[in-house]
């Protein structure tokens, strides 16, 4: 009896855990964010994306792809000629998600992959369009007209795959090593220009300060020259008269006081 019961209860164990199984692999979960398209094995696949949560499924008949809808980051470096034939290194950053609708054209005439198989290409096509119509200095000053006509261009190509792009911008821009050269040399040249002009505009006022200096003393000595010639030397004898009081004191201070006395030629000199 016991052993019928257990027989049983196996029976009743093992059914339970075949229909647990059959019922797992007849559902599947799609998380936030995602869609999934429906691959079936007799009509292949289907039109009808699927939506967030949880989905029955024909177990081996039918197969849910999974895609992630998210806007999600890409960097594409480029290397492309300017219109001046000089040689530019780009690096764009893209935003991109697929749009919800076009998932199964997408799975079907792409893959599951179809951000390797169409970004890098359709990216570098239009990238080398837009680079070529501009110059190198161009690219600099103007490099906010070229990202929105990246942009406009990109977004316009990707629209033909089924991608939509959120946001597409130029995150580096460098040119060859001549370039960069070319234009450091020139930056120095100027440089050199500015300073030779300050040198010039220095000598320039320099001549001016001593052309108005030198004007100043003739206009001083005529002054001078016209007073002597109104007050006779009177002027020459007191300014004699200042300069032998300074001598006079500048001896007196000495630590020995030296003097020719009146008549002979022999200095005396006493102590203090």
């Amino acid at each position: 009896m016991a052993a019928k019961v257990f027989e049983n209860l196996g029976k009743l164990g093992l059914g339970l855990a075949v229909a647990g199984g059959v019922v797992n692999s007849a559902l599947y979960n799609v998380d936030a964010g995602h869609r999934a398209v429906i691959f079936d094995r007799f009509r292949g696949v289907q039109d009808t994306v699927v939506g967030e949560g949880t989905h029955f499924l024909i177990p081996w008949v039918q197969k849910p792809i999974i895609f992630d809808c998210r806007s999600r980051p890409r960097n594409v470096p480029v290397i492309t000629g300017s219109k001046d034939l000089q040689n530019v290194n780009i690096t764009l950053r893209i935003l991109f998600r697929p749009v919800t609708a076009q998932l199964p054209r997408i799975f079907t005439s792409i893959g599951e992959d179809y951000d390797e198989r169409v970004l890098p290409s359709i990216t570098t096509e239009i990238l080398k369009s837009v680079v070529a119509r501009f110059d190198a200095g161009e690219l600099i000053t103007q490099r906010e007209l070229v990202s929105r006509q990246v942009s406009e261009d990109l977004t316009e190509r990707a629209a033909t795959f089924g991608l939509i792009l959120d946001d597409v911008s130029l995150t580096h821009l460098t040119f060859g090593k001549e370039f960069t050269e070319a234009v450091e040399m020139k930056q120095v040249a100027q440089q050199e220009a500015e300073r030779a002009r300050f040198i010039v505009e220095k000598a320039e006022q320099q001549k001016k300060a001593a052309v108005i200096s030198a004007e100043g003393d003739s206009k001083a000595a005529e002054l001078i020259a016209n007073s002597l010639a109104t007050a006779g030397d009177g002027l020459i004898e007191l300014r004699k008269l200042e300069a032998a009081e300074d001598i006079a004191y500048q001896l007196s201070r000495s630590r020995n006081i030296t003097y020719l006395p009146s008549g002979q030629s022999v200095l005396l000199q006493l102590p203090q």
